[in-house]
């Protein structure tokens, strides 16, 4: 599938060992109902894509609904996903940030949470975000269409919905969101490199590429 937005912003990477970007969309205050869901104390740290053993790992806080997280999961993360997370060389992890300013933000990552409950989650993260320009402009809620999605994707539709309805994930997209106001996340997307924060204004795969390598040189020369 073809990505359907205009190229509005590009992500941001750093040198020296460490990055990240924040978003030119600022986030509003999260909605007040949102502050209502206590936030999950399971400790889980997101999804992961690559080794368990790999030297770098980026931590990217990102919402379904930001243009700016579709343009990089549609134009960049393909080609770091072939470079850098199948060679190796670096762990991927997604957060969920969403942004009080999109009303579906915690509507989508509460479908990604429950397709990952089914082993789904990137091949849903990845179809929310091909789909952004389809639900994310809609003022009904997209739930409806996350669920053909699911089904599309051959997960247990009764699973799904359930997960849906009981709003099981709530909890841990509240924790994740706090976790990163913690942090200083103040956009998305915004990416961490082994833990270390910094704002640029230069991103790509070949950005994403130089930087890790030249945290892994200096790994070596230790």
């Amino acid at each position: 599938m073809k990505p359907f937005y205009a190229l509005l912003g590009l992500v941001v990477v750093v040198g020296g060992g460490w990055l990240v970007w924040a978003s030119r969309t600022t986030p509003a205050p999260a909605p007040a109902a949102s502050r209502l869901v206590p936030a999950a104390a399971d400790g889980f740290r997101g999804y992961t894509l690559g080794s368990e053993a790999a030297p770098v790992e980026v931590v990217e806080y990102a919402d379904f609904q930001c243009p700016h997280c579709g343009e990089f999961a549609v134009l960049q993360l393909p080609t770091i996903r072939e470079q850098l997370i199948a060679t190796g060389k670096v762990r991927w992890r997604l957060r969920d940030f969403p942004l009080g300013g999109f009303p579906w933000s915690r509507v989508s990552a509460l479908a990604a949470q429950c397709a990952g409950e089914q082993g789904k989650f990137w091949p849903m993260a990845d179809t929310l975000f091909l789909t952004q320009s389809e639900w994310g402009r809609s003022s009904r809620n997209p739930s409806g269409f996350f669920r053909d999605l699911a089904r599309g994707l051959g997960l247990d539709r009764d699973k799904y919905d359930a997960c849906v309805a009981s709003q099981r994930y709530a909890g841990r997209i509240e924790a994740s969101y706090q976790e990163g106001i913690a942090l200083g996340v103040q956009g998305t997307p915004t990416f961490f490199v082994n833990g270390r924060l910094k704002t640029d204004n230069n991103a790509s795969s070949d950005r994403f590429k130089q930087v890790v390598d030249s945290v892994i040189a200096a790994q070596h020369k230790r």
